[in-house]
């Protein structure tokens, strides 16, 4: 099943400033970085694995080399462990995007098939160790038999792999932000991150973008592991930098009413735990109605496994005491 997550990535990499961002600033090849990105053009594939599902995940670009187009075939992986056999996995997909070129009459001029950039995004949590070549999933042959045998390698471009130096090192480049922003980021940091965002995406071609990076930080935000920011749908950068600083200003205020020594981040904690109380607590009383007294209680004390466990049953359940999985205590 399609995840929110995956969703989000696709429509991230759907846009042509951001693939652009993605081989120019993760892929060192210097023909690479010549070729003319403004011929960018999103490529509508159709075809079904052998099994008979239709690939989903993959986004597929082409790009004009003088007169000749060549493909991107960005796979985009979520799998929560490394695949062994992705070199495998990619010679197929290939194969496929290959027959759909063919089915489409879309060769070269000279009727040759034209050449493809195997990208595989993996954005896991534990590191890439799989082969990048068939070449490595294969035992020894005779010299013979050895160049007979398939050859297949991709790209990979492993975002939790990038030192914090090396996004740095590339400030306009939107890919590089949106990896930092993948990582449990301190909320001020996060704020200095966005600040560059809009720094790097001022022109009017950036106005679609804009706009996806927006809806894509957001869901971001809402996720990140240390720091989860829950925020009100917007597609405007702009506004959702305006509404970080305001959550920000609450927590530091938070902090400073808690009168703790233990410093910021204490305080931080503590406020991102009442504002998600608080964006709970609206949720129930447009299902229920008004709260009692206990459920108020309850948003108050919560833990932040407390609070994520109640925001995934407030859909689903049919009363309070079903959020809350156990009767509530009189008062």
């Amino acid at each position: 099943m399609t995840q929110p997550h995956d969703t989000g990535y696709k429509l991230l990499f759907s846009d042509p400033i951001i693939v652009r961002d993605l081989v120019q600033g993760f892929i060192d090849d210097a023909w690479l970085a010549q070729l003319d990105f403004s011929t960018l053009e999103r490529v509508n594939v159709q075809y079904v694995t052998q099994d008979m599902r239709q690939r989903e995940d993959d986004v597929v670009w082409r790009v004009k080399s003088g007169e000749r187009w060549l493909y991107l075939y960005l796979l985009i992986e979520f799998q929560s462990s490394v695949d062994r056999f992705m070199a495998l996995r990619m010679m197929v997909y290939v194969g496929l995007l290959y027959q759909d070129l063919i089915s489409q009459k879309q060769l070269g001029p000279d009727g040759l098939l034209p050449p493809v950039l195997p990208v595989v995004l993996y954005n896991g949590e534990t590191r890439w160790r799989a082969p990048t070549t068939l070449a490595a999933l294969l035992p020894k042959v005779p010299a013979f038999l050895a160049p007979l045998q398939p050859q297949m390698q991709y790209v990979l471009i492993d975002e939790g792999a990038y030192p914090a130096s090396a996004l740095s090192a590339l400030p306009k480049n939107l890919v590089a932000a949106i990896f930092k922003l993948e990582q449990p980021q301190h909320p001020a940091e996060i704020q200095r991150i966005l600040a560059e965002v809009l720094e790097a995406t001022k022109g009017p071609e950036y106005v679609q973008v804009r706009r996806i990076i927006a809806l894509w930080i957001r869901a971001a935000l809402n996720r990140n592991r240390r720091y989860p920011i829950p925020l009100p749908e917007l597609d405007d950068l702009q506004e959702l930098s305006v509404m970080l600083s305001q959550r920000i200003e609450e927590w530091a205020k938070a902090y400073m009413a808690t009168g703790e020594e233990k410093g910021l981040e204490k305080g931080l904690e503590q406020g991102l735990l009442k504002g998600e109380a608080r964006m709970l607590g609206r949720l129930l009383s447009r299902r229920f109605g008004e709260l009692p007294a206990w459920v108020e209680q309850r948003l108050n004390e919560a833990t932040e496994a407390q609070l994520a466990a109640w925001s995934d049953a407030v859909l689903d359940a049919q009363s309070l005491t079903a959020v809350f999985a156990e009767p509530p205590a009189s008062h």
